[in-house]
């Protein structure tokens, strides 16, 4: 089984998601737009994931790539492959399946509770009624055409949702690790002005151990979920 990922800057990796495939015996392999990789054919592919960045999905005048990327995620859903989006990976799949990109009203950066919303029919991830992720978001989407919304917050009505049985997106980080909250803390430090919905450095980082471990849990649920019939 091959596990493909899509990264937009050096910063942001796969986090805990990188062990989770690891220890199922993936192939993992990647693209890194900011090095000029190509992409690879969707037919050889078992899994997308399309990870986060600080870019636009509207910035295709200065990024060109993102218009590749876009269609090579539309080709991959259209194929019916698990495809997840995080932060900015699921303004992607939600632009390259027609949802308009936007700003939100207000930037969400820190530690956050996001609320699960129930979804009916068969075959849609529920997510727990309550419970605690890392943010680090100033834009939004409309839900593509058949999407569902699974998940919001006081701050962002659409927080996650899925396409069909194979497509999430997610706009927070349930993959985060210690190390990787320090990455981007240092390299975004100039966004952390504190307010409603953006918390102080030290308050980002003083995240206990457990809050880590509750998130990264329900993180290996949401990939179990889009890969059990892969597998």
């Amino acid at each position: 089984m091959r596990a493909h990922w899509l990264q937009h800057v050096p910063f942001e990796g796969l986090g805990t998601i990188g062990s989770w495939l690891r220890a199922r015996e993936y192939r993992v392999t990647r693209t890194r737009f900011y090095e000029g990789d190509a992409l690879p054919d969707p037919d050889e592919l078992d899994f997308l994931i399309v990870m986060g960045g600080p870019m636009s999905v509207n910035d295709e005048g200065s990024l060109p790539w993102l218009r590749r990327e876009k269609a090579f995620i539309r080709a991959c859903v259209q194929q019916g492959k698990p495809v997840l989006g995080v932060c900015l990976g699921a303004q992607l799949i939600a632009a390259a399946m027609g949802g308009r990109v936007y700003r939100n009203p207000v930037k969400e950066i820190g530690w956050f509770p996001v609320e699960g919303v129930p979804a009916f029919g068969e075959g849609v991830f529920r997510f727990p009624q309550a419970f605690m992720a890392f943010h680090w978001h100033g834009e939004t989407f409309d839900l593509p055409a058949g999407a569902v919304r699974i998940a919001r917050t006081a701050a962002c009505e659409n927080q996650a949702f899925q396409l069909g049985r194979s497509v999430i997106g997610l706009q927070f980080h349930l993959e985060m690790t210690p190390e990787a909250v320090r990455e981007m803390v240092a390299h975004g430090r100039g966004e952390l002005a504190p307010s409603v919905y953006v918390q102080s450095e030290p308050t980002t980082l003083a995240a206990p151990q457990e809050a880590y471990s509750r998130m990264n849990d329900l993180m290996g649920e949401v990939l179990a979920f889009l890969t059990a019939r892969a597998s």
